[in-house]
């Protein structure tokens, strides 16, 4: 097995075939894509978690656990409140799996 420093790759490997592992991996990741994206997006508007809050109509400690890697409680509805008050809309989108896309 060839030596590589990809920190993805190192944890494929570690991970192995373990379904159950790799499942708890993509719902991390994707916790971690939708918190990012509501940091990135507030920030390109140059807004403060405050900001921001009030715009939505929550409360600032509500935007810091939005833009929580860890936090597992992303609604489509509070996506869209965000979206709304960064002049923005949400995209949800169905792409084929990286399983059934190498298949084909």
């Amino acid at each position: 097995m060839a030596k590589t420093n990809n920190a993805l790759k190192i944890i494929d490997r570690m991970v192995g075939q373990d379904k159950e592992l790799k499942d708890l991996i993509a719902v991390e990741t994707m916790n971690a894509r939708v918190a990012r994206m509501i940091y990135d997006a507030r920030n390109k508007a140059r807004l403060t978690q405050q900001e921001l809050a009030r715009l939505v109509g929550t409360t600032q400690s509500v935007i810091a656990r939005l833009e929580d890697a860890d936090y597992e409680g992303h609604s489509l509805s509070m996506l869209q409140r965000i979206a709304a008050a960064l002049d923005k809309r949400v995209d949800i989108r169905l792409v084929a799996s990286r399983r059934v896309a190498q298949q084909t």
